[in-house]
């Protein structure tokens, strides 16, 4: 699997220093969860919850490491060795993996473009067909603006605008829709709900791939390897500021107002 694989990869990648880089902070907000790390970098993946997670359910998990006030001093080793497998200590793994991801890429000679959304390499005009594969309303917006047919697809129809319901095709038509698209754009929570593997299985090798979204920021070797074109990630410039609005519930433009950056990596292969 692609997170499997990845971590695989961040793991080699970053050697020794995976078992001694410790946790100085962990915010769980309503939008992310984000963890800082010793070595100055952060990483943020979103939130996503489920019933097994509640303290009601789960309270067996609810004390010792990696529990409330228990994160902080710990190592990403320990972290990834600990034996909770619920979707919150999940989460926390991912957000762990785009922290060091994001040392990794700063080490590394990757083709990237900052200061840019990845819509922003597409020609919108030219009467392409894009899938949306997420509820993204910027996308939404521009897409749907534009000479561009749109197409939406999206589990949680409620989190669709009523302005783009229009928009949106029944999951009954999903690989269809896949197959007909010029351009397929997948947001950063297909990882973070683990249907990433799924996708990219379903979209053939002549499609424009794109995913996009501050959980997307992860070492890119392997989404590449999978048919990804251009990965939309997030820079953190501020850890502190950033740390502070997501524990204060800020989604993305929060961040990209005062502690974050956008930066497009390009597969080159």
């Amino acid at each position: 699997m692609i997170l499997e694989e990845t971590y695989s990869t961040i793991k080699t990648r970053y050697g020794e220093r995976f078992n001694t880089v410790v946790i100085e902070q962990f915010v769980a907000g309503i939008y992310f969860m984000a963890v800082k790390l010793s070595s100055g970098y952060c990483g943020m993946a979103n939130t996503n919850l489920n019933e097994s997670d509640t303290c009601t359910q789960n309270r067996k998990n609810g004390f010792g490491d990696f529990s409330p006030g228990n994160f902080s001093g710990n190592t990403v080793a320990e972290l990834f060795n600990h034996n909770n497998t619920t979707g919150f200590i999940k989460t926390v793994q991912l957000a762990a993996m785009n922290a060091i991801s994001a040392e990794l890429i700063a080490e590394s000679q990757y083709k990237t473009i900052e200061n840019l959304d990845p819509i922003a390499l597409l020609d919108l005009d030219c009467g392409k067909n894009i899938c949306l594969i997420g509820a993204f309303l910027s996308y939404m917006k521009k897409i749907s603006a534009s000479n561009s047919h749109l197409s939406i697809l999206e589990l949680n129809t409620k989190a669709v605008p009523d302005e783009y319901q229009q928009f949106l095709v029944a999951g009954l038509h999903a690989k269809k829709t896949i197959l007909q698209s010029d351009i397929v754009i997948i947001t950063g929570a297909s990882l973070a709900n683990n249907t990433i593997d799924d996708l990219l299985d379903k979209i053939p090798t002549d499609k424009q791939v794109i995913l996009v979204g501050p959980t997307s920021s992860l070492l890119p070797d392997v989404l590449f390897k999978h048919g990804v074109n251009i990965i939309g990630s997030t820079r953190i410039t501020d850890s502190k500021m950033a740390m502070q609005l997501i524990a204060e519930g800020a989604a993305g433009f929060h961040l990209f107002n005062k502690c974050a950056i956008k930066t497009c990596i390009i597969n080159e292969s």
